[in-house]
């Protein structure tokens, strides 16, 4: 039982602030007032903060083409392969409670940039990597780096544009780009793979996040104002939260090789477990926790994070197993496979842009319903894979409505789980919407490998190759499907009734 004497540690943030400031050459006012500044304009600094989050969507999905080639590039065994995905997802989906409280704390400027600099030299040193150790410890670097970013990006847009149709706007903009991102990196990755090789991969992504968007950044975002907020920075629960993160996806990744019963899965599931109790206790005793009961007091957070669970349950798997079938099945090559995600790619950027004018004139409430139900349709489609198919019979249709589907529905849970917050709890409410995301997609993801892994060898003594891994893939795809029109029916249910505004 923890003691009051000793109830978690405290940072002091004037020290912070002005350590941070020295790592920028900037001189930092310790005073917690909002710097002041010539107003930007908001179109340029939006183009750039959509930008960084859409390299952190693209380093997702970019390495998924490219595993055969880097496994034969620097001898990673079958464990190893994995981890070369999975370790940017563990250290991204773990850390990012503790990036937004950081940039509500220290200001989302200042985080911004440090995030993108690590982003980028982490890619820079995976692209150089001789080893697979070096490789993945790189890539964790790198999704250390994604958790400053996506929550200080996402609380500097709420910053500019204040609730109304800007906002939502701006919001639909950012899931455009959170929703191409994916598709582009299966798509980057194979084109960079086939031509270039895949380590330009990495170079990629360095040289834009650590030289174009960093001296963007810097251009456009330096004349905001840089919130930053009073009060102490809650150590304590930031370690036990990001402990306990990273055990719950460490199990559920390792869970998919090793099988649910394995001890380590099981003492992983069981330290999560305790983590999480020690989080709650750490929450009840801080005068500052890192996540304040207000934070889920205002407006439809809740409700909106719990959907964006289930769509990210979703969403991450569907960047996987689909390369793998125009590859693996298909037969298609690694660009092949990546010009297939342009219709996909396409129909995110449309959905995105007319779910604004769509909640406008029916209501945020019926649209969301509407993108998952369309979602839904998509994944159904998916679910009558043939093995002897083909892009155009089997793949492009039910590409379009996912796209679709999946696009409006993320601008909407978004717009659901940081409506009513605070300005000074926004970077935490960021880091939040990303957080329950890649968690649902890690829990997603290892479920529905494990019932497509038994499928296919169920399938594998009565039918050819391709015929038992698409059996595995139709698996997943149908409970996906079924997976999305249950959030469909507790959109309905969660979300509150809105009249329709005036456009």
């Amino acid at each position: 039982m923890l003691s009051d004497s000793a109830e978690e540690p405290d940072v002091d943030l004037n020290s912070l602030r002005l350590a941070g400031g020295d790592l920028l050459g900037e001189t930092w006012d310790p005073a917690p007032a909002e710097k002041a500044g010539p107003a930007a304009r908001p179109g340029p600094a939006l183009a750039v903060l959509a930008a960084a989050q859409f390299m952190v969507m693209l380093a997702t999905s970019i390495v998924n083409v490219a595993l055969p080639q880097i496994r034969a590039g620097i001898g990673l065994s079958d464990t190893g392969t994995t981890w070369v995905v999975n370790s940017y997802g563990l250290a991204f989906g773990a850390l990012l409670l503790a990036g937004g409280r950081a940039s509500d704390l220290l200001g989302r400027r200042r985080v911004l940039r440090i995030g993108l600099a690590v982003f980028g030299a982490a890619a820079l040193a995976a692209g150089v990597a001789t080893s697979s150790t070096v490789l993945i410890a790189a890539r964790t670097v790198q999704g250390l780096g994604a958790a400053a970013i996506a929550p200080a990006a996402l609380a500097l847009v709420m910053d500019l544009f204040p609730p109304g149709p800007g906002r939502g706007r701006a919001l639909g903009v950012w899931g455009a780009v959170s929703g191409a991102g994916g598709a582009a990196g299966v798509l980057l990755g194979g084109v960079l793979t086939q031509t270039l090789g895949w380590r330009w991969i990495f170079h990629t992504v360095a040289i834009g996040t650590a030289l174009v968007l960093a001296a963007l950044s810097a251009r456009t975002l330096g004349l905001t104002a840089d919130r930053s907020g009073t009060g102490r920075f809650d150590l304590g629960g930031a370690v036990s939260v990001t402990l306990a993160l990273t055990a719950l996806v460490w199990a559920l990744t390792t869970a998919r090789h090793t099988g649910w019963e394995d001890r380590q899965v099981t003492l992983a599931f069981a330290a999560a477990s305790v983590l999480l109790v020690i989080f709650v206790l750490i929450e009840r005793r801080h005068p500052d926790p890192l996540m304040p009961p207000r934070l889920f007091g205002t407006g439809q957070v809740a409700a909106g994070n719990v959907l964006m669970a289930l769509l990210g349950s979703v969403w991450i798997a569907l960047f996987f197993f689909l390369p793998l079938y125009q590859q693996q099945v298909l037969g298609e090559s690694p660009l092949a496979a990546g010009l297939g995600q342009l219709p996909l790619a396409g129909c995110v950027m449309l959905g995105s842009a007319v779910a604004p004018r769509l909640a406008v004139r029916i209501g945020a409430r019926a649209t969301a319903v509407a993108a998952l139900l369309v979602l839904s349709c998509g994944m159904l489609w998916l679910a009558f894979l043939s093995a002897h198919g083909s892009f155009p019979a089997d793949v492009l249709g039910p590409s379009i409505l996912i796209g679709l589907g999946l696009s409006t529905a993320f601008v909407q849970l978004t717009g659901f789980s940081v409506e009513g917050v605070p300005g000074p709890d926004a970077g935490l409410a960021g880091g939040l919407v990303n957080t329950t995301r890649q968690v649902g997609g890690a829990v997603g993801l290892a479920v529905l490998t494990t019932l497509a892994g038994s499928a296919t060898a169920r399938a594998t003594t009565h039918h050819t190759r391709a015929e038992a891994l698409t059996s595995g893939y139709r698996t997943a795809f149908a409970i996906s499907a079924a997976t999305i029109a249950a959030t469909a029916v507790l959109a309905a249910l969660l979300t509150g009734r809105e009249s329709k505004t005036e456009g």
